[in-house]
């Protein structure tokens, strides 16, 4: 009997232990895992307050100012349905550039800009992010029915 109760006492706290890192681990993906959304989307408010989130679409041509003396750069992204003013402090990637695909990594202000804390251009002329080609296929789509 006792080693019936020894050896029960070992498996619960196998399993507790278990649950207890399958918990942690679930805690620890969610925390560092970055959502797309489009502006279209971000408008919707399906994006997360307070929380980094990926932003994507096109840079609209026109729409770059930079602010002189310093790395301060806008921009506005748009899914063809949607406009989103983004901000962003630091060196950009060198193919940044009116009309391009970017994913830019970052939060909602109080404002509703976005500002980034990352910019990531697309790499070559024929090339554009997974995430917004998808996006925008569908937005095509959405705007066909």
């Amino acid at each position: 009997m006792k080693k019936r109760y020894e050896r029960g006492a070992l498996v619960a706290l196998v399993l507790a232990g278990v649950g207890i890192a399958v918990a942690l681990t679930l805690r620890a993906l969610d925390e560092n895992i970055l959502y797309f959304y489009t502006p279209h989307q971000v408008s919707a408010g399906e994006a997360p307050d307070g929380k980094r989130f990926r932003l994507g679409g096109l840079v609209i041509p026109g729409s770059i100012h930079r602010t002189p003396g310093s790395q301060k750069i806008s921009f506005l992204v748009t899914d063809n349905k949607e406009t989103l003013p983004v901000e962003y402090e630091g060196v950009l990637p060198d193919l940044f550039r009116d009309g391009q695909g970017v994913i830019a990594h970052g939060t909602i202000n109080d404002g509703g800009v976005f500002v980034a804390d990352e910019v990531l251009a697309k790499h070559d002329e024929n090339y554009m992010p997974p995430e917004v080609a998808e996006a925008l296929k569908e937005v095509h789509g959405d705007e066909q029915t």
